[in-house]
């Protein structure tokens, strides 16, 4: 008859020789071209006003797949404790940009103080990051105000520039287009 602590023993064998086989395994998988990204987690990005010509277009939410890898496991696990604990709806904070982001732009665009500008918007856990150019510092306050009120936003980054310098850029701008 075996014991408890043998099994346990045997149990944690098995655990240990399927971990090393798994990771003998990923040491074989060819991994893709570190330089290659793409938005990888879906993340919502979009351009919700367009007047000012020349303003630098940020580069949007791009991953290598090594950044992929160690992002993925985080952000499975933002906003769980929140839906267990029933004070969210929704079971991934992530899983709200998809919803947000459109009634941003919505609010935005029916608001009438920004139709002089030239802004992206990016969804990422709640949080709306606000990047492009505006005319002056009070009108980049006056957004990121106005997105505040929106529902479920949690918070709002503003890398908004005045003017359209592509040195007052506060993001990463998209390589030229034809390259």
């Amino acid at each position: 008859m075996r014991t408890r602590r043998h099994l346990q023993a045997q149990a944690g064998t098995a655990v240990l020789a399927g971990l090393l086989f798994a990771l003998g395994a990923g040491a074989q998988t060819p991994v893709p071209e570190a330089s290659a990204r793409s938005n990888a987690f879906n993340d919502p990005f979009v351009q919700v006003t367009d007047a000012l010509p020349g303003c630098p277009v940020p580069e949007g939410p791009l991953y290598t797949a090594q950044e992929v890898r160690v992002l993925e496991h985080e952000r499975t696990q933002h906003g769980t404790s929140c839906h267990f604990s029933g004070r969210c709806r929704l079971a991934n904070s992530y899983l709200y940009d998809a919803e947000i982001v459109p009634r941003v732009r919505l609010y935005l665009e029916r608001d009438g103080r920004f139709g002089d500008t030239s802004v992206w918007v990016l969804g990422q856990r709640r949080i709306v990051t606000l990047q492009g150019c505006v005319q002056n510092a009070a009108q980049a306050e006056a957004m990121e105000q106005a997105v505040r009120l929106v529902d479920d936003v949690m918070g709002v980054v503003n890398l908004l520039s005045v003017g359209t310098a592509r040195e007052a850029v506060r993001y990463r701008v998209a390589p030229p287009q034809g390259r």
